[in-house]
């Protein structure tokens, strides 16, 4: 095993910027009326307390809203928040442009989401990684007006952790030199990838910080956790990904899912949780454009064995009644209502992308979609 002070070679090889702009739908909304500034906002959701919040100011995070939360929560939590409705013609338009902005630096551009992109700029020459962020950063406020948080480092991983350390509006830069040092004292639950629910499978072992992994050890996460989450989580502890910025990202499906504190026995009180996943579901199929051909219904009981049912549909859906109808069909295939349940999950796949204006589909390419699930 190579010593953990020496540089690993992958480090020293790329130049990686990511780039996450700052609370982007809420932020665009108190750009186009700035009697919102200084507000608690939130974007998506309804007075009454339907649906989800698909972002909020930081204002509104102050009080402990955050994306993918219930409306209903979100209002508990904030009673002042004011809620506006998504405008993803106008995120587009602005998404657009902050792309035109990336491409001018680098043709390898992978976008996570409207919001989102990992830009690979190892090809310059004569100008550092770090000016090209600074650079794209002000060129961005220029022409959306809007601020965005950026990370630099010698890959994907360090890169995005790295951008989410000084927000909104700020930098951080990680040479591959202090990777390792970097690594030591941050929290596993930063390396995307770990949920909540796999930080508690890790805190049970003693595991909190990254140095907590490369004191275990390789040999004994594998025999905790399994070879590939054990290997992925030793390379990972230590800065080390050898991804690829990827510019033509496939995806395949679509989906969400929660895991429960407690099984959960009772129909009425399993569906009403259901109903939250289809919402998550809903609003990133929104998000992305796109509708979906076959649903999946994911059930975990409380003994762990998992089921999945599915159905072909013929058209695509995107609605969340729609889906819920659909479920009910697949619902009456498992033991739900009989078995205690610990995670439901709900995906569409065989996506279609589609123009509400002319009413036209086209197989989706995913330019603009992240898949995570509700817990984890």
């Amino acid at each position: 095993m190579r010593p953990h002070h020496e540089i690993h070679p992958s480090l020293t090889k790329r130049k990686i910027i990511h780039i996450d702009m700052d609370a982007f739908y809420a932020s665009i909304e108190v750009r186009d009326d700035p009697s919102l500034r200084g507000k608690p906002i939130a974007v998506g959701g309804s007075r009454e307390g339907r649906g989800v919040i698909s972002t909020c100011s930081y204002e509104a995070r102050a009080f402990g809203v955050h994306s993918a939360m219930p409306t209903s929560r979100a209002l508990r939590l904030c009673p002042q928040l004011i809620l506006r409705p998504s405008r993803f013609d106008v995120y587009r338009q602005v998404s657009q442009q902050i792309r035109d902005v990336f491409h001018s630096y680098s043709s390898l551009v992978e976008p996570l989401s409207l919001d989102e992109a990992f830009v690979d700029v190892t090809h310059h020459q004569g100008i550092t990684a770090t000016k090209i962020a600074l650079e794209m950063k002000a060129r961005i406020l220029e022409v959306t007006k809007l601020t965005a948080s950026t990370g630099v480092g010698p890959n994907k991983m360090i890169a995005k952790i790295a951008s989410d350390l000084r927000k909104p509006d700020g930098i951080t830069i990680v040479p591959p030199e202090n990777v390792f040092l970097f690594m030591q004292g941050m929290p596993v639950k930063k390396i995307p990838g770990i949920g909540p629910k796999s930080a508690e499978r890790l805190a049970r072992k003693g595991i909190h910080q990254c140095r907590d992994v490369l004191t275990v050890g390789q040999i004994k996460l594998v025999e905790w956790f399994g070879q590939r989450f054990g290997e992925w989580l030793f390379l990972r502890a230590q800065g080390i990904d050898e991804r690829a910025v990827e510019t033509d990202r496939k995806r395949k499906s679509l989906g969400a899912e929660t895991t429960f504190s407690k099984d959960i026995t009772d129909a009425d009180d399993l569906f009403e949780r259901l109903k939250h996943v289809v919402d998550e579901v809903c609003r990133r199929l929104e998000k992305a454009r796109v509708r979906g051909k076959t649903l999946t219904l994911k059930v975990k009981y409380g003994d762990f064995k998992q089921i999945t049912r599915s159905l072909s549909l013929p058209h695509g859906i995107a609605n969340s009644q729609q889906i819920l109808e659909h479920l009910q069909e697949l619902i009456l295939k498992t033991e739900w209502g009989r078995r205690p349940v610990r995670l439901v999950g709900v995906s569409l796949s065989h996506l279609e992308g589609y123009d509400e204006s002319s009413g036209t589909r086209s197989v989706f390419q995913p330019q603009l979609f992240s898949s995570s699930s509700l817990s984890d």
